[in-house]
């Protein structure tokens, strides 16, 4: 981390020297020989111009430089941005060194791996072993923090710490940003004129996101773990959320005035960087990436990056294959004619030049044959492979698979074109990516100036109600509690389970599958008790699934299926994984019989694999066998058991085993879980999909549960995302219709319908799983209302 942040100093500095250089110490009209020089005393000998001749000397250099006064100003700004670096650096480096003897001392873990009479000068135990920290997984780390935590009490507000808690600490403002993107309060999301719905996320946007909202100068939280107290009661929001916009709005000006200096930085960056790629592989811009918004629309509640990163680099090659299935046939013709056309000059130009060299003198024929080469690269791109076979609705599915998260109206509409361009917000052309971060200069003031300052109030209300403080932790957001009863979602199979109303639920199954995904990821965890009924509940569908499955079929799956998918999910072989060929098994038998039966006979076929999965045993890994971390019975194995094994190579072994058959696990939960919400959801058409509205100016609220009659309340002032309920008209039906709500992204078909929901009252307790005992966990400011101001909240509101 330290040389790389000194090589980041080192890019900065270079970049401006090196441009300065260019503008003021180069004499082109020598480098480009329009002026003659002559370094002979015989005028009649050939001139030979070597590199140095285009070079002005340091006097004229320096006295150019001197005379740009707009060069001069850019110098300037650039230099105190260099030392602000610097001292940000100098800072970093008591920090990396702090974080080298916690490693080192208490969690004993070398940086390098160490000899023989170094090994004998640490003192050991049984649990922990001397592994070099490039061998070290995650959960080895993980584990070693917790078994300190229990010996020196290294935090002092718990006897023990759980994963979740070093999960908080590590992600709070990560998972603030991923609920907020959930909840689409962040504006991401545009229509434009010809192009239709467009998103728009850039690294420059999320730092000044990032900066407003969590570590920049009069930001919402107090430091680096609690939210200012200002900000958790409801007395003062319409206050609150004018000071907030007040600050996007200096912010955006801020932003406005650097744009000309930021424009010029990303072009000159991005050109040193993409340059030589370009001229090398001039295909590697029609590559593909995931882009920032969908990795914030991807990502779990308490997902690490490199959890993430290893989850999305295993869809990268069906993303892949599914976007190149949409080739058209007209561009395709079109690259065809133009890769031969291209091709034919150029072969002429190769042969002439192995003829003779000389022809390499002709002026512009370098540039001629470099040109027509990148042009046959570039057409090469558009030309489909004739193998291919046209199946998206298996690729979408095995995409499913690994990144978890999917809208509903995909799935049977893969074929389609709205789909795909739908998927390329997601997954989008690494040259679409280096064009948006060119225009993110222009554009983040815009954004931020006229399209995040009428959501203040939404942002201050969003930040109040999903708050809860941790013991031992601080404020973090209450969605990465992944609380069910909380924030479960009823299509999502937690029907009967979960108390949330619209406005508390996380959208697309992300509480739920982010509770999956963690209880796979650390098997040593323990959930609180809704969470563990979830769980129970879910173990229970999968094995009745996977019983019906094996009369159906008169077996199960055979016993070494789960190591071949491993090896080959990635591979050519695909048909010989488990998950491709339960994703390919509906498919197959899919055209006789009818819809419904097929998402039943898939969902089975996918309970049967889960259902496969046997217990681990500690010599499994050795004699190749393959180790599972199981779901339909028996228990996981500790990864601390697993990283402390005879040797380094065994346990990192056995670690990693672990991992990939935990990510196994977890894609089958995916589409299983997608299927099951499939299901409830053609069974509940009119709670499928629901909308926001940009403002809601009623003052209604619903009457008081149990009390005699409906009692109105005056107007408030409030969000259009604030939890109110509304009073039923006279003549509906007498149920409260839920007014508002989020936008469904991706422009899916939706449901005009309201929810049918019965007013409910929350009571403010402490979510599970970090409370000492006799210790609350969680702690509630109360609503502290202005009398007679217009900021009172009505009694029926009540915070998470």
């Amino acid at each position: 981390m330290l040389i790389g942040e000194i090589f980041e100093l080192m890019q900065f500095l270079f970049v401006v020297a090196f441009t300065t250089f260019l503008v003021s110490c180069v004499d082109y009209d020598i480098l480009f020989a329009n002026k003659m020089v002559n370094h002979s005393l015989h005028p009649t000998e050939p001139v030979k111009v070597t590199l140095p001749d285009a070079f002005l000397p340091a006097q004229v250099c320096s006295a150019r430089i001197q005379e740009n006064g707009s060069l001069i100003t850019i110098l300037v700004i650039a230099g105190v941005f260099w030392v602000h670096r610097l001292i940000k650096f100098i800072y970093n480096i008591c920090c990396y060194w702090e974080i080298h003897s916690f490693y080192l001392h208490a969690l004993r873990i070398p940086m390098v791996r160490l000899g023989s009479w170094a090994v004998s000068a640490i003192p050991q135990d049984a649990f922990f072993t001397l592994t070099a920290l490039p061998y070290c997984t995650w959960q080895e780390v993980q584990a070693r923090i917790v078994q300190t935590q229990k010996e020196h009490q290294i935090c002092i507000h718990k006897r023990e710490l759980t994963e979740l808690d070093i999960y908080h600490r590590i992600l709070r403002f990560q998972n603030y940003m991923v609920a907020l993107v959930n909840k689409s309060l962040l504006p991401l999301r545009f229509r434009l004129p010809g192009l239709g719905e467009v998103v728009f996320f850039t690294r420059g946007l999320k730092y000044n996101f990032e900066l407003i909202l969590f570590w920049g100068p009069g930001s919402l939280f107090l430091n680096e773990w609690s939210l200012k107290a200002e900000y958790k009661r409801g007395g003062q929001r319409l206050e609150l959320a004018q000071r907030l916009s007040n600050r996007i709005l200096w912010i955006g000006i801020a932003n406005f005035l650097l744009c000309p200096l930021i424009l010029i930085w990303q072009i000159l960056y991005a050109f040193f960087s993409y340059a030589e790629v370009l001229k090398r592989e001039p295909g590697a811009l029609g590559a593909r990436c995931w882009s920032l918004y969908g990795r914030c629309y991807l990502r779990h509640f308490n997902e690490l990056e490199h959890e993430l990163q290893s989850r999305l680099s295993r869809g990268y090659k069906p993303a892949s294959k599914y976007m190149n299935c949409f080739l058209s046939p007209l561009l395709t013709l079109l690259a065809k004619n133009g890769a031969f056309f291209a091709g034919s000059i150029l072969a002429v130009l190769i042969a002439l030049t192995i003829y003779d060299e000389d022809v390499l003198a002709v002026e512009h024929v370098l540039t001629t044959v470099t040109l027509l080469g990148v042009t046959v690269t570039v057409c090469r791109s558009f030309i489909p492979d004739q193998h291919m076979v046209f199946c998206p609705e298996q690729l979408l599915r095995v995409i499913l698979a690994h990144i978890h998260y999917m809208p509903d109206h995909w799935q049977g509409n893969a074929h389609r074109s709205q789909t795909r361009d739908e998927f390329a917000q997601l997954f989008q052309y690494k040259a679409v990516f280096i064009l948006e971060e060119l225009l993110s200069p222009i554009v983040t003031p815009l954004i931020l100036i006229f399209c995040l300052r009428p959501r203040a109030l939404e942002i201050i209300d969003f930040f109040r109600n999903f708050t809860v403080e941790v013991v031992g932790v601080g404020d973090t957001c209450s969605f990465a509690q992944m609380d069910v009863r909380q924030h479960g979602h009823p299509q999502w199979l937690s029907a009967g389970q979960t108390e949330a109303s619209v406005y508390q639920q996380a959208e697309d199954g992300k509480t739920e599958l982010s509770l999956m995904h963690f209880a796979i990821t650390n098997p040593g965890w323990q959930p609180p008790r809704e969470s563990t009924a979830f769980l129970g509940f879910l173990k229970e569908q999968v094995q009745r699934d996977g019983a019906a499955a094996g009369l159906a079929q008169g077996g199960v799956l055979p016993e070494n299926a789960l190591f071949t998918s491993i090896q080959s999910l990635q591979s050519e072989s695909e048909p010989l994984s488990l998950i491709a060929n339960v994703v390919a098994g509906s498919s197959c038998r899919g055209p006789s019989l009818p819809r419904d039966l097929q998402g039943s006979r898939h969902r089975t076929e996918v309970a049967s694999a889960l259902c496969s999965f046997s217990p681990l045993q500690p010599g499994q890994v050795s004699t190749g066998r393959a180790p599972s971390t199981m779901t339909g019975s028996g228990d996981r194995m500790d990864a601390r058991t697993a990283s402390s094994g005879s040797s380094v190579w065994e346990g990192q072994l056995q670690s990693l085993v672990l991992s990939e058959y935990a990510s196994t696990e977890m894609s089958l939960h995916a589409l299983y879980m997608h299927q099951l919400h499939k299901q409830q959801a053609q069974a509940e058409p009119e709670r499928h999909v629901w909308h926001r509205r940009e403002s809601d100016d009623s003052g209604e609220s619903a009457p008081e549960e149990g009390g005699e009659g409906a009692r109105h309340l005056q107007p408030i002032p409030r969000s259009a995302s604030y939890p109110c309920a509304a009073v039923p008209r006279p003549g509906a039906p007498e149920t409260t219709a839920l007014q508002g709500g989020f936008q469904r992204r991706y422009g899916g078909i939706t449901d005009p319908g309201t929810v049918p929901r019965a007013p409910s009252h929350f009571s403010r307790l402490p979510l599970g799983g970090w409370a000492e005992d006799g210790q609350s966990a969680s702690r509630h400011p109360e609503p502290v209302p202005e009398e007679g101001s217009e900021d009172e909240l009505p009694p029926q509101v009540h915070k998470v």
